[in-house]
């Protein structure tokens, strides 16, 4: 009766710390809270400026990204299984708070401006972007990254095709193995990634027109 009784008590223990471990990663010490990128940085107006009429339409996300949580996986324990904060959130999908972003980036840009819809609108070209992931990842229970990835197709739409396509890829440890960690560095993730699109965006328009 007593060994049962002990391996009872050694089976319970386990199972408390092993509750203790998940409720270690973010909802702790987590408050209610809701988080956009924060303000864009400022850039120099560029001396190129992109003359081609953009198009930017919303950028697509699957559905696990559709919502506004803020989304993280344990690797340690099941790597394909997304899950989100309890109580942070974002104000916005995560491919809403980008397309955001990315318009204002391009519009500053842009020396004819950008559209938002081909619909009724003369423009030269189509940049659709497809948000594949916006995520932290912890590694252990203490040690997180967040990753950022992206498809990016630009269309010529005067004889509708596909002048270049690329993923960009873009990863960053977060500060704090938290939610307030993981939205820093997706903001910083995210700048990173705007910048780059629009640096192939305008190399691959240079390209085309030389051709």
């Amino acid at each position: 009766m007593n060994i049962r009784r002990t391996a009872l008590c050694g089976a319970a223990i386990i199972l408390t710390a092993g509750a203790l471990t998940a409720c270690s990663i973010g909802s702790q010490k987590e408050q209610p809270a809701t988080y956009d990128l924060g303000v864009p940085r400022n850039h120099p107006v560029s001396g190129s400026g992109m003359t081609a009429i953009m198009v930017l339409p919303d950028i697509s996300a699957p559905e696990w990204l559709n919502g506004n949580g803020i989304v993280y996986r344990l690797n340690y324990e099941n790597a394909s299984r997304p899950q989100a904060y309890a109580l942070s959130r974002w104000t916005a999908a995560p491919s809403a708070l980008l397309t955001q972003r990315v318009r204002s980036r391009f519009a500053a840009a842009a020396a004819n401006g950008i559209v938002t819809t081909p619909d009724g609108v003369r423009a030269d070209y189509l940049l659709r972007v497809d948000l594949e992931d916006f995520s932290q990842s912890f590694d252990a229970p203490n040690s997180s990254r967040v990753a950022l990835r992206a498809r990016a197709s630009l269309i010529n739409l005067a004889n509708r095709t596909l002048v270049a396509q690329r993923v960009f890829a873009v990863e960053h440890a977060a500060p704090t193995p938290d939610a307030p960690g993981a939205v820093q560095a997706l903001s910083t993730a995210s700048e990173e990634f705007v910048e780059s699109l629009l640096n192939w965006t305008d190399e691959r328009l240079k390209s085309a027109k030389g051709k």
